[in-house]
């Protein structure tokens, strides 16, 4: 790790990155300080700041779940697939591209019609009367789409000389919902505990014993599996859109997933405990796992390491350097299309507006990989050759 930082803090914070914003600092100082956080607080190489903890934040906790430490898209998280491709030409990615469009909704967009129950995750372990009861009708319609902001599809050429498929998605509006919803429980029952934990740090608690917690467990369980459910249902599409343009080229798909907003119980040095990663994947002794770079970036099929440090974590990303509004302000239009292009990249910044997702915005995903060496083992690295965003 690069740094450890003990002064003001309950326990220490132990770091993989040397340049953390002051304000992500400010909420692992927040974390560090809980009573009921356990061991360490670990930051990721792509730590930035959030809403109340730090995106690329890992936090172990002793007999409470904090549903802002999980964030409000639950399950987010990247799947990957390689093709028995080793060429593609960019007029066929283009037709590619244009049928995938046809068959993904993307940004707010939801299905026309309900999708199959077979596609979506059973209903049995949640409350009848819980958030996911209620929004299910609606996330029928949802599934199989990839929404906004970071999200998107890629397709990539790996060191292996194949061609991959990626995608970012999440929990669309049923992840939202539940985490806002036992958010505010959360804050209504701290409020009348009269809790030691600061209302203003956003890190409400749940105590794992009480209804409470337990009705958020099964329903944050819930969005992982919709989570993931939807990327399948994507990466479907997006198979029938490759075999539509250049014919079958997944006769022997291994289908890639990894979250990266939950909180789950694990072992970490010899004690259960409950472990919230935020903007972080799970990188246990070789488990393979996906590290996204920025728009016009490399990405990275990785193998973890197990580091105990890090409660065997790893980022989940390049992490953001600035602001969306920051990046629509500070980023030039020009020389962002400009570097897409002389990669020869086929992409979507086309306005000002979509400087918030440019390469500009993101940390360099060649330090953030140099950062966690100790955490992952580079497998596969995946250079972008076009990308649709949310």
């Amino acid at each position: 790790m690069k740094q450890v930082i003990s002064e003001g803090c309950r326990i220490p914070i132990k770091m993989w990155l040397d340049d953390v914003e002051e304000s992500a600092l400010a909420q692992a100082r927040n974390l560090a300080n809980l009573p009921f956080a356990y061991k360490h607080v670990a930051l990721m190489p792509d730590c930035h700041s959030g809403y109340g903890m730090p995106i690329g934040g890992v936090l172990a906790t002793e007999g409470v779940v904090i549903p802002n430490a999980v964030g409000v898209d639950i399950g987010c998280g990247m799947c990957a697939i390689k093709t028995s491709l080793t060429e593609v030409s960019k007029e066929t990615i283009k037709q590619v591209m244009s049928e995938i469009r046809q068959r993904v909704p993307l940004g707010f967009d939801h299905q026309t019609n309900a999708q199959e129950e077979s596609l979506m995750p059973s209903l049995e372990p949640v409350p009848t009367n819980g958030v996911v009861a209620r929004q299910y009708i609606a996330a029928r319609k949802q599934i199989g789409t990839l929404g906004g902001g970071n999200h998107f599809i890629e397709i990539q050429k790996g060191s292996d000389s194949h061609i991959w498929v990626m995608i970012h998605s999440g929990s669309r509006n049923i992840g939202l919902k539940v985490a806002d919803h036992y958010n505010r429980i959360a804050k209504a029952l701290n409020e009348r505990w009269y809790s030691s934990v600061d209302i203003k740090h956003d890190l409400a608690y749940l105590p794992i014993e009480s209804n409470e917690a337990k009705d958020y467990f099964a329903e944050m369980k819930y969005c992982v599996d919709f989570a993931l459910a939807n990327r399948k249902l994507m990466m479907q599409n997006i198979m029938g859109a490759f075999e539509m343009v250049v014919g079958n080229t997944f006769s022997e798909v291994e289908f890639i997933n990894i979250a990266h907003n939950y909180a789950r119980w694990e072992n970490h040095f010899g004690k259960n405990v409950i472990v919230h990663r935020k903007g972080a994947t799970s990188a246990k002794e070789g488990e393979i796992g996906i590290i996204p770079g920025s728009q016009g970036t490399k990405s990275y099929i990785v193998k973890g390491k197990g580091n105990p440090e890090s409660f065997e974590s790893c980022s989940h990303g390049a992490g953001r350097k600035m602001g969306r509004k920051q990046a629509q302000k500070q980023l030039n239009l020009e020389n962002e299309i400009a570097m897409l292009n002389q990669k020869g990249i086929v992409h979507g910044i086309r306005s000002i507006k979509d400087l918030d997702e440019a390469p500009g915005a993101y940390k360099s995903i060649d330090i953030v990989m140099a950062n966690q060496k100790e955490l992952v083992d580079i497998i596969v690295e995946l250079t972008p050759l076009a990308v649709i965003k949310g």
